[in-house]
This record gives C-alpha cells, structure tokens and sequence, in this order.
C-alpha cells in the first residue's frame, strides 16, 4: 500500500505498511517494520509523530518528526510593540504560560535597564512556583494514565483545578494569564489573594502523598518505570537536555539556584537529584520539586514585602488608571505607549530561566524602535525531544509510551 498523502516522508526510512524484508544477497533474516506512531496518538501529547522502526516488538530505529503546529509566533513578534507580544509568550508553552512572560520580561527589563520592586520580583516568584506545580501536576495525571492509572488524572486535576482558579482570580484568565508586564506587574493582587494560595499550600503536602501512595508502591507502575529510558550524564549533556531530565541522570543543575534571577536567590529550597537516569528517577525527581515548590511559595507567602508592584518608568509602565482620571500627564503617558509603544535601546540580549520543564531562553534584539528586530524562544522540549531516540532504542513499543510520557514534553513550544 502506497505512503498516505498526509505522512511526509522521513530520511532514512522506507516506509510501506508490509514488512520490509533484506535483499537475498545480504543473507539476513531478521525482518523490520516502520510504524507511524502519532501524529492523533494522545500519548505523544500533542501532535507529534514518531516514526517507529521496529524488530517484532523491539525499537530499531526512532525519528520524531515535528512541525505540525508550527504558529510562526517568533515571527508574529517582530510585528507588534513590545509590550503586545507578552499575550504571544502565553501560547508558547500553555501549561506554564507565566514562566515564558516572565522570561520574555526579564529579557525586555535587561535592555531597558529597569529596576523591578521587590514585591513584584516575590510575586512573579509565587506565580512562577504556582505554574511549575500546575504543569506538573497535568505530567504526572498525564503520565500515570498512559501507564494505565486513570485514577491518578482525576486526583491530579481536582488541585490543579484550584491552582486555575487561583490564576483567574488574579489575573483574569485560567490559562493565558499575561499578567506580567516588562516593568512589573498587570494588576495589584485582589486582596483575598494570599488567603487563596494559603488555604491551597496547607493541603497540597498531604495530596502529594496520596499520589505517592496511589503510583510509588504500585508493582505494576514500579515495572512499567524502572530500567526503562536509561539516559546517561553525558548523554543528557551532549543532547542539550536540562531541567528534570538532566537531575534524573545526575547532573544538578537548576537555573533557580545556580543562575538565579527575579530575587530566587533569597529563597531556600533542595534541588532533587537522582543517578538513575530512568523513567522512574524522572518521576522521583518531579514528585519532589513539587515538595520543593510548596516550600518557596510559603516562603513567598509569609515574607511578601509591601510597596509597588510596577517599576518608576512612566515611559514604559502603563499609569494607574485612578492617576489617568486626574492626570493630563498620565492620559497622555498611556495614549503614547497603547498606540506608539516605547522604544527600546538598540542591543541584544539573552535571558534564561527554569521552567517546569528545563531551561527556557529568550533572545531578543533590539533595533533602537518600539517593536523587536528579532525574539527567538530556546524551549526545553526541543532539545529534549532529541534524546527520544538514546532512550528508546532497544526497549519495546509499550516502553516508548512511558519514555515520551517521562520527558514532559509540550509540542507548542517544540513547533513555535
């Protein structure tokens, strides 16, 4: 049967839906068959399509093939204000959408030079430890039903679903929040805000323990995990991959603590490492920043200084909107910056934070005007989809499930 129209060839493949058998002068008998696994398969989580060459149920040969989301939202960037393209870093990654503002933020604050309030650096900490939390959470309901666990999905929903709330509250959107602004903040929090994240940091511990008894002793899990996916340090390394891939293979490194920006150096907290380099040691290690984040965010919590949460930069920030009913010289700032923007000093800049899923870089350049000459996003996903293959080869079809489940990946910021 001929290649279907709407599966692109791969190089290296030859791709038919028969076996596809040695030539008689190779005097081999071994037979191989390609697999399309994806792009509608929901355990590739999202529309990524890996093509499969396999010796009965063994991995031979495993390429991703990527692109089938592909949004064009660097280029989108170039076309809009600066501030305007906080909305388009939302969409980048949509389970952590306030780490990419953040990042985006600190890169635009680096060129302008801006000097962030201290309770607008705790505040984008306590979100930015929300967000790791929510988008762990969806990994780990995620990862235990491609396993088979569907009870788990639902326990993990039922906080994150809290953790939602927590964000509309505050910003207005459950998920696309674009509630950081380069220069600080979009609103002062509402005042039972604390209240809310308080009342949600006094449960989570013991949730995360009812997850952890739920999967941690489970024989069935423990055998679908352990053994599976090996990726050694210098594997990790050589391929680009970073966040809790890496630490599960024994490198410890967290951009929070190693590099650390927006005021995370004030904060006490472990970075969970592991030397096993398998599914399993991914899971460990995630359970535990999870433990981790809850720690910062009640540090955030009981330390929260008090002042502004915007930068005194009236020809970037936008005026409050009660200084706009009084003040000609505020209309006048807020009519300048929605319709001509600001402009920022000509230069580039590299920004990098910690995501939930590894190292997120923002490179932006400035041409001295008010929208970017250019913002390229360094998403974790993308190098750590490059060892799908290290991980896979050798193991069975079934393991490759658990492999791409342990990576957390997100195909809206591999495509872009």
């Amino acid at each position: 049967m001929p290649d279907t129209p709407h599966a692109p060839a791969i190089p290296g493949f030859t791709e038919t839906a028969t076996l596809v058998r040695p030539r008689p002068e190779e005097g081999a008998k071994d037979r191989t068959m390609v697999l399309n696994m994806g792009p509608q398969h929901p355990s590739t989580h999202g529309v990524l399509r890996v093509v499969l060459e396999i010796d009965g149920e063994t991995v031979v040969k495993c390429v991703p093939d990527i692109g089938y989301l592909h949004t064009g939202i660097e280029k989108t960037c170039e076309a809009k204000f600066w501030q305007q393209v906080v909305p388009l870093t939302d969409r980048i990654d949509y389970l952590c959408p306030m780490t990419n503002n953040l990042c985006y933020c600190l890169a635009g604050e680096k060129l302008l030079q801006l000097e962030i309030p201290e309770r607008a650096q705790w505040m984008r900490v306590l979100l930015n430890e929300l967000t790791r939390l929510n988008s762990h959470l969806v990994w780990l309901g995620t990862h235990a039903m491609d396993i088979g666990a569907l009870t788990v999905f639902l326990y993990t929903f039922r906080e994150r679903e809290e953790i939602l709330r927590i964000f509309e509250h505050v910003s207005g959107q459950r998920m696309m929040t674009s509630y950081f602004r380069i220069g600080g903040l979009a609103l002062e929090p509402p005042l039972d805000f604390f209240d809310s994240v308080q009342t949600l940091m006094k449960v989570l511990p013991e949730k995360i323990d009812e997850y952890e008894n739920l999967l941690t002793g489970n024989p069935i899990f423990i055998n679908r995990l352990k053994d599976v996916g090996y990726l050694s340090a210098e594997d990790a390394i050589s391929l680009g991959v970073t966040g809790p891939p890496l630490r599960a293979s024994g490198v410890d490194w967290d951009l929070r603590r190693d590099m650390p920006y927006t005021g995370y150096e004030k904060f006490k907290f472990q970075v969970p490492v592991s030397s096993r380099g398998d599914v399993w040691a991914r899971y460990v290690v995630r359970l535990q920043e999870m433990r981790e984040s809850v720690k910062i965010c009640q540090q955030a919590l009981d330390g929260m200084p008090s002042g502004p949460i915007k930068a005194d930069a009236p020809h970037v920030v936008l005026p409050d909107r009660e200084k706009m009913k009084t003040q000609m010289e505020a209309l006048i700032y807020h009519f300048k910056i929605v319709t001509e923007g600001f402009q920022v000093p000509a230069g580039e800049v590299y920004q990098a934070v910690e995501s939930p899923r590894g190292e997120m870089g923002y490179y932006a350049v400035s041409d001295g005007t008010a929208k970017p000459y250019r913002v390229h996003m360094r998403n974790p996903s993308f190098a750590t989809l490059q060892a799908l293959e290290t991980m896979c080869v050798g193991r069975l079809i079934a393991d490759v499930v658990a492999v791409i489940g342990s990576i957390d990946i997100v195909l809206g910021e591999i495509d872009r």
